[in-house]
């Protein structure tokens, strides 16, 4: 590197300039016209004229890049805040062949938004606060504010930058209209990026940050954490190295995770992980990729020089090489102050100390460093921030260091313009400082009272207390000019730059209506009306610059205000602004109507589109859509409008719904959109959608149909991108949340992992469903195959995967509604059949098969049931249904199949039916009719050991009540697991009058007790008459009347009164209502 070019002014730049001059590096500055006077400019080898004025100078990209290819310079270095995580200032840059000092463009991407960052750590393990996902709407924060319950309190903070721009701590939520659009218009200002997202508010925990290096080959450094907790408005007035606060197993936990999550991706450069703690807990905050305000106090102990290891790193360096590794704790303690050329009031606004330095002679002796661009007869601007100089003092010990920082404070000789050193002084004296007891929000709540104790510390004339310069605003300056006769004039309340003029001469403005926009410091400023009136005359223009207490607006109270204002306020209700024009626009690209020709293609097909689907499964008007506006992460390969039309949602359509007024979340995937695959910003949509039925314990209901995995997303780090966390999440929730999984079409790799793990699977015929797509398969080698031949929907209902088979899209859609219905608890008014039929649906004859179909249709509420996996262990079926409106699970064995005997598929059948009832507290009617279980050679090769044991562990584990009709056969370990592992372990167990029981199966039972007696007879017809007769003796001996008079069951039941009986059992277990 040998010529470098800073983006940035001030005191990081003439910082930056000077560790590059003692490397023998060039130095370029940059300015627009009205920031020739500040230091840096003449601190650099040489200087460019950037066009325009204020902050937006230092955020023309093309401008600071046709600076550096004008004077050839190699490097960038951003500084910090302006374009410093701005990812695609740094891909200009790699485009110009200019290095840029700090990380690559995906980095910036990946941690610079701090949705992402956020993302990230929580894939990384990091713990983090609950927060929205991506760029939000206000819509959607305050959706979020929603969801946090009464007690619920937001930071709005910009997705961009740091520094405190564009944040706002929000406790009422009528408070968050007005907050969000100022946050927005503040970040908008200061990083030229207005995008917002919302976390929860922790109040009164400390700010730790970790400082991390990264070299881009792996291999990262932790050196060291600072406390920032000492803040105004969000921005840090003192900062602490090492964090005094916390014990040792905090801080390696801090540590820990901040090494974990910057190397979950490539990183070159300078990073600082930010964290709130409070006692042992921790939770990250956002990801800072660049060099900080405070770096000096780092390096104040480490003895390292930051900017140097940034520089080398950016030209090559490995952290190897500069023998750069994670250090031990510090034995000496740095503390920070900023010293702003500001005042605050007692409310909080901050006033800009503005004016031009006649003296400033910093403190100098042990211990002490400065880093300042002030000098006497510096004039200073309102477009820029306050920071003046960073006063950092260096000791042994921590009271050491403060007592060092107060002296150094008192020998601080500023003159001309105000600054906040009294009110520092005032912090720095508190015993809650030296004590720890000082959390983020501390000095915002006692600043009434720091005030009054700065002006102790105020020198008369160079210092004033920030109480006084509060009400400088009261006194008219008008230049010359006055407000006309019977006006009165409004005043500019600070040093400021007017940026709108929301009014016009001649306007009837209500009390607080806006009348002027001032920007100072980056922030804005509203000047409103004081009373109802008319404007008189307007004395600025947008640009001008205005001093405190200058007239801007004259007013003149108007008697008939209201009425005027009332007629002037008449609003359109039917007009559409062209903001909210452009919202409609966007949002129709998604939307079916704005899409007729894939819509008409689908249609040809004989499909739904998405969100055909989810308006015929929920109650209409509930769906409340989440990323509607998302597109592919592809804009390195597609040009945007592109994306915005051919990928909207990026293929997935999610919300929340109500079915039947049950609340649920809703996912499906659009195939119609680069055919539904699981892409970047997917991914992210669904993580949140996940988290959020997890936070709230909704049913999923989810479509789908989709091909997996997207590997063509160019806007991301991530090599494989196995670090998501949606399959995890998904899996989480299973047993927590009823989840419903629909495939109609193709469901393939990711799609139909998430798939797999729903408690029902519903499919129509033209269903292919398998962990590999043709591709995938074709590529192992494994064979070329259509996709319809890789899983059909008829061949997974034989294999359990499918547990409905609907005939089409509307009927699937049906039985989810069902399905969901049950699982959730909802009730409804049952109408039953006519219960005298249940005496004749088993036949008298004991070795007659029969359908037991008729049985659970008849006792359930007509057309209520809904089989489970009919296709597969068809020795049991399994439905839910509702009994009087209850919701229920019955399974039943099948005569048809094998006798009844439980072979292996219909253990693995019931036991997943078991399973499914037990998490979501749903009651099991088991009608039994079974031999026991299926035994022999060829039934071993099945596993059944295994599988059995399974069903009596899944009976055991039953937590909702099991209830049990013996219907005919009720023999051996098969009855009893078909009664949750025992006779008596149901809530009520009964026997119809063909019920008959055994150990095993009567015949079994006499060919096994009774062998010695059957072989003594030699006859073959004799024998052939005992065996009947002692299997007619044993029938007698197992009867249901017999097993009653034991009380090895509760009784033998009229088959009319089964519904009544268990109707009337089921209430009582659920107790008094």
């Amino acid at each position: 590197m040998r010529r470098l070019l800073v983006a940035n002014r001030a005191e990081i730049a003439v910082r930056i300039i000077d560790t590059a001059a003692a490397l023998g590096i060039e130095t370029i500055a940059v300015h627009p016209e009205d920031d020739a006077a500040t230091a840096h400019v003449t601190a650099a080898d040489r200087a460019v004229l950037l066009p325009g004025s204020g902050v937006a100078a230092y955020l023309d990209i093309d401008a600071i890049v046709a600076a550096a290819i004008e004077t050839q310079a190699d490097a960038i270095h951003p500084g910090f805040g302006f374009l410093s995580e701005n990812a695609e200032f740094a891909r200009r840059c790699a485009e110009a062949g200019i290095a840029f000092v700090g990380p690559s463009p995906e980095a910036l991407l990946l941690f610079g938004d701090k949705a992402q960052a956020r993302a990230q750590a929580q894939a990384a393990g990091v713990p983090t606060t609950r927060a929205t996902s991506g760029p939000t709407t206000l819509q959607q924060a305050q959706d979020f504010w929603d969801s946090l319950g009464s007690s619920a309190a937001v930071m709005v903070k910009a997705l961009a930058g740091g520094g405190g721009r564009g944040m706002a701590p929000v406790r009422d939520r009528a408070d968050l209209e007005p907050a969000f659009a100022r946050c927005a218009s503040e970040a908008k200002a200061a990083f030229g990026d207005g995008s917002l997202y919302v976390e929860q508010l922790l109040e009164d925990a400390h700010h730790v940050e970790v400082q991390i290096v990264g070299d881009g080959t792996g291999a990262i450094a932790v050196l060291g954490d600072r406390d920032c907790s000492v803040q105004r408005r969000r921005q840090k007035l003192v900062e602490i190295a090492p964090a005094p606060w916390i014990d040792a197993g905090v801080r390696r936990r801090l540590h820990e995770a901040a090494a974990a999550l910057m190397s979950s991706a490539p990183y070159a450069g300078l990073a600082t992980v930010e964290f709130l703690v409070s006692g042992d807990d921790i939770s990250f905050l956002e990801v800072n990729p660049r060099i900080q305000v405070e770096h000096t106090v780092t390096e104040q102990v480490t003895g390292l020089d930051l900017v140097e290891i940034g520089l080398r790193i950016a030209d090559g360096d490995t952290l190897a090489e500069l023998d750069v590794r994670s250090l031990p704790d510090p034995t000496r303690v740095a503390v920070q102050v900023r010293v702003n050329s500001e005042t605050l009031s007692a409310d909080g606004t901050v006033h800009p100390g503005t004016g031009t330095l006649t003296r400033f002679a910093p403190p100098t002796g042990r211990g002490v460093r400065v880093d300042t661009h002030g000098y006497a007869g510096y004039q200073i601007s309102p477009r820029y921030d306050s920071l003046l100089a960073k006063l950092i003092v260096t000791e042994g010990s921590f009271a050491q260091a403060v007592r060092r920082l107060r002296r150094a404070l008192g020998e601080f000789d500023v003159a001309g313009v105000p600054v906040n050193i009294p009110l520092l002084q005032a912090i720095l004296a508190r015993s809650d400082f030296a004590d720890g007891a000082i959390g983020t929000a501390y000095v915002d709540a006692d600043l009434a009272q720091l005030i009054a104790e700065a002006d102790e510390y105020a020198a008369p004339g160079e210092h004033p207390a920030a109480s006084e310069m509060a009400t400088v605003g009261g006194s008219v300056r008008t230049g010359g000019e006055a407000p006309p006769d019977g006006a009165s004039a409004l005043t500019a309340p600070m040093q400021a730059v007017v940026v709108d003029i929301p009014v016009a001469v001649g306007d009837v403005v209500a009390p607080g209506s806006e009348l002027l926009v001032l920007e100072a410091m980056k922030m804005q400023h509203v000047v409103a009306a004081d009373r109802a009136g008319t404007i008189r005359a307007i004395a600025v223009h947008v640009g001008d610059v205005v001093e405190t207490g200058d007239y801007v607006v004259a007013l003149e109270e108007d008697p008939d205000a209201e009425v005027a204002d009332e007629e002037a306020g008449t609003i359109d209700l039917d007009e559409i602004r062209p903001d909210l024009a452009e919202s409609i626009e966007r949002h129709l690209y998604g939307l079916d109507e704005g899409r007729p020709e894939v819509v008409a293609k689908r249609h040809a097909q004989g499909r739904r589109m998405a969100r055909e689907n989810i308006a015929d499964l929920v109650d209409p008007g509930s769906f409340v859509e989440y990323g509607a506006l998302t597109i592919a992460a592809q804009r390195r390969r597609r040009e945007l409008q592109d994306l915005i039309e051919r990928t909207p949602a990026d293929g997935i359509v999610l919300g929340t719904a109500t079915i039947d007024g049950q609340p649920v979340a809703v996912m499906s995937y659009d195939y119609t959109v680069l055919a539904g695959t699981q892409g970047y910003q997917n991914h992210r949509k669904t993580d949140r959608f996940l988290d959020l039925a997890k936070r709230q314990r909704l049913p999923i209901v989810m479509f789908a149909e989709g091909g997996g995995g997207r590997p063509g997303d160019s806007d991301i780090s991530h090599v494989a991108q196995l670090e998501v966390p949606t399959f995890w999440t998904l899996a989480s929730l299973a047993g927590t949340v009823p989840i419903v999984g629909i495939v109609s079409g193709y469901c393939f790799a990711g799609n139909a992992a998430l798939l797999g793990a729903c408690d029902v699977v519903i499919a129509t015929p033209e269903a292919s469903i398998g962990m590999g797509g043709p591709a995938m398969i074709e590529g192992g080698g494994l064979g070329v195959y259509h996709p319809d031949e890789v899983g059909p929907a008829a061949m997974h209902y034989r294999t359990g995967v499918v547990d409905i088979l609907a005939d089409d899209e509307p009927a699937a859609v049906a039985a989810a509604r069902d399905v969901v219905g049950v699982l959730t608890g909802r009730r409804t008014v049952g109408k039953a059949h006519d219960q005298r039929l249940m005496r004749h649906l088993v036949p008298e004859n004991r070795l007659r098969s029969y359908d037991v179909a008729p049985v659970i249709e008849t006792l359930a509420d007509v057309d209520s049931v809904r089989e489970l996996r009919g296709g597969f262990g068809v020795g049991i079926t399994t439905a839910l249904a509702r009994l009087d409106g209850v919701p229920v699970g019955i399974m039943a064995n099948n005569s048809h199949h094998l006798g009844g005997a439980i072979d292996a598929d219909a253990a693995d059948k019931a036991t997943r039916f078991l399973t499914m009832c037990n998490d979501h507290g749903i009651a099991v009617i088991s009608l039994c009719d079974t031999p026991g279980f299926m035994v022999g050679p060829e039934s071993e090769k099945t596993a059944t050991v295994r599988r059995f044991g399974a069903m009596f562990v899944a009976g055991a584990r039953l937590t909702p009540p099991i209830f049990t009709v013996v219907l005919r056969k009720g023999y051996g370990l098969g009855a009893q697991a078909m009664a949750g592992g025992s006779m008596h372990r149901p809530a009520l167990t009964v026997a119809w009058p063909t019920g008959e029981f055994g150990g095993m199966g009567l015949e079994g039972a006499v060919r096994l007790g009774y062998r010695k007696e059957l072989e003594a007879v030699e006859d073959p017809s004799q024998r052939r008459e005992l065996y009947e007769t002692l299997v007619a003796q044993q029938y007698e001996r197992g009867k249901a009347l017999n097993m009653a008079t034991v009380f090895e069951i509760d009784d033998v039941i009229d088959p009319e009164r089964t519904r009544e009986l268990l109707v009337q059992a089921i209430a009582i277990s659920e107790g008094p209502r």
